[in-house]
């Protein structure tokens, strides 16, 4: 009885999946705002689970733009998607991104992108 307890609990327990990976993120300044071409990287495996978004951050964690993902892209890893429109406020000379999977929610781990 003891064995079978066990297995249930075991069973139970959330299985984490790898985060989304960032590869690269490009940052271009035009007429005021800011674009963001970002790479990332999942395990998508369909719509239960697949990265679906990622945002710019300044330091102090506030978002200044989020780009949503609607559908996964199982068969198309890495892929990149762009944000555009993306005002920045003067004095900021770096921000962060992070990515988000609709399991697993947003990564413990953040990129710097210097803005130049």
């Amino acid at each position: 009885m003891r064995l079978l307890t066990l297995t249930a609990l075991i069973c139970a327990a959330p299985a984490l999946a790898d985060p989304p990976t960032i590869e690269t993120i490009q940052a271009h300044h035009s007429a005021g705002t800011w674009r963001f071409d970002v790479t990332l990287r999942h395990p998508d495996t369909g719509w239960d689970h697949y990265a679906d978004g990622w945002r710019v951050l300044d330091k102090q964690g506030n978002v200044l733009g989020t780009r949503i993902l609607h559908h996964p892209h199982e068969h198309e890893q890495p892929f990149t998607r762009s944000l555009s429109g993306v005002d920045i406020p003067d004095g900021v000379g770096m921000v962060l991104i992070e990515a988000k999977c609709s399991v697993d929610g947003w990564s413990s781990e953040k990129f710097s992108v210097t803005l130049k």
